[in-house]
């Protein structure tokens, strides 16, 4: 069997690779490890930047969560949702 001969495509292909942004990093690593170093670590492999620079954005965006952790619950209910009340009806005896 001959073997086929791979033809050009006309059509250019061309790869491209963009790194991602620092907020980006940081929040795959917020994802991936719990602790600052570790999170420091991810973002800083991601990036391709040296550790110190990548603490201060993790250090910032770690802020915030802690203090929406410790913010005191709303004293408003939560949404309430209508009753739904399910009734069983026992089966009619067929008559003959």
């Amino acid at each position: 069997m001959p073997t086929q001969k791979n033809k050009p495509s006309k059509i250019r292909r061309v790869m491209r690779f963009d790194p991602p942004t620092l907020d980006e990093a940081v929040f795959a690593a917020q994802g991936l490890a719990d602790d600052v170093d570790g999170q420091t670590q991810i973002a800083a492999m991601l990036m391709g930047l040296p550790e110190a620079e990548v603490r201060v954005a993790v250090l910032k965006a770690t802020a915030p969560a802690v203090r929406a952790i410790t913010r005191p619950a709303s004293s408003r209910p939560t949404t309430t949702r209508p009753t739904v009340i399910v009734e069983r009806r026992t089966a009619r005896p067929l008559m003959r």
